[in-house]
């Protein structure tokens, strides 16, 4: 194939990056140098760094490192069982289903389960603990994140397992390795790649979340997604929405260089 060719079967794809990438980021930058009034000016950049923003980043990325933790904590041992299964595939398929499930949907699903008189409830009154204030608290806000995202981190780190060399794995016991040391050693440096992949899958949408905030956390989680969705659809402050959105990519990218293949 020539340079011509390749460059004409190019041009769908940078039309595709310039329209919904570029130009989207571009118009956010645009936007986060004017006010409520339409006036050009700093100010949203040195609001930003004031004490009420800086809190909210520190929370958006406590929160989003929770849901990657404990997503990771059960997707790789779910990942590993599921090598070592016999219809692998049909478990990682029931496994994906739910995310093809509109998120909404989802969301409004655990508003009855969480709820006063839901399963989660009954199951507590069957224990004797009596009935809970499960919802609009942070434990129900990370386990649905946790529940809506885990499908992202369990893919990438089973596609790198099932990529993995047995025979390395052999070796390791052969060499009088203990299960631990094998998997210390030899498994989880060898798939480390897919867990960064998973890490980034989680994390970066992690930081932007506001429709769960919202639902299921009743607003006591307050992150960056949700100070944007303030600003756009309620104060009409699109200026230090946008500003919060630039640091918001800016943290994005940076996540993405340094978990990211240095090959």
């Amino acid at each position: 194939m020539d340079n011509k060719t390749r460059n004409m079967y190019l041009i769908p794809y940078v039309l595709w990056i310039v329209l919904f990438v570029i130009a989207p980021v571009l118009l956010i930058l645009y936007y986060s140098f004017f006010n409520v009034e339409g006036q050009f000016t700093f100010e949203n950049y040195k609001k930003f760094f004031t004490p009420v923003y800086l809190k909210m980043t520190v929370s958006s990325f406590w929160y989003a490192f929770l849901i990657t933790a404990f997503s990771l904590l059960i997707a790789y041992p779910t990942a590993y069982l599921l090598t070592r299964t016999k219809h692998k595939q049909l478990w990682l398929l029931l496994i994906i289903l739910p995310s093809w499930i509109n998120l909404l949907l989802k969301a409004y699903a655990f508003l009855g389960i969480f709820g006063t008189y839901g399963p989660a409830n009954a199951l507590l009154e069957v224990f004797g603990i009596g009935t809970q204030q499960i919802l609009f608290t942070d434990f129900s806000f990370v386990f649905v994140s946790v529940y809506i995202f885990i499908p992202f981190m369990i893919l990438p780190i089973f596609n790198s397992l099932e990529e993995l060399n047995p025979s390395f794995i052999d070796a390791a016991r052969d060499l009088g390795a203990s299960a631990w040391t094998t998997f210390r050693r030899v498994i989880f440096p060898l798939t480390l790649d897919g867990v960064k992949s998973g890490c980034q899958a989680v994390f970066i949408p992690a930081l932007s979340l506001f429709m769960i905030t919202r639902l299921i956390a009743g607003n006591r989680v307050i992150t960056l997604g949700t100070a944007i969705e303030q600003h756009f659809l309620v104060t009409q402050d699109w200026g230090m929405g946008s500003t919060i959105a630039v640091f918001l990519i800016i943290a994005m990218a940076i996540i993405m260089i340094l978990t990211g293949n240095r090959k």
